[in-house]
């Protein structure tokens, strides 16, 4: 169970699966979670709906997940952004964010449950910042 009150998260993946099975996974640990699988529509909903957590696939077609992130960002500077990715070019899409001032953490796919669990609590030596 979480340690801090239920955040809302925002779960997006392009794979509609993935986005789905994390949020229901977020769910039984007691998280309000919702998947998206178009990235536009998780920044649509933010702009009515912030989210306190953003956890998205980097990879993804119209808007990458850092592109996601930084955009959301923008409107709601308190929301905790956690990436994940299953593809070796993101380290590179990382690091040129981090050139502009954005500095987001990543997970690696596949994202083992108890791993995003111990991210999103704080129950981790490189736990989420704001």
């Amino acid at each position: 169970m979480p340690t801090k009150p239920v955040s809302v998260i925002f779960v997006v993946d392009d794979e509609t699966i993935i986005a789905e099975s994390l949020a229901i996974i977020l769910r039984k640990s007691g998280f309000a979670a919702f998947p998206f699988s178009n990235p536009a529509e998780a920044l649509e909903r933010a702009k009515t709906e912030p989210p306190d957590l953003l956890l998205t696939d980097v990879v993804m077609p119209g808007i990458s997940g850092i592109d996601l992130a930084i955009q959301i960002k923008a409107f709601c500077p308190d929301c905790r952004i956690l990436l994940f990715s299953g593809q070796a070019s993101t380290k590179d899409l990382l690091e040129n964010a981090r050139k502009f001032g954005h500095h987001f953490q990543l997970l690696s796919k596949p994202v083992h449950p108890a791993d995003l669990m111990r991210k999103i609590t704080g129950h981790d030596e490189d736990a989420l910042s704001a």
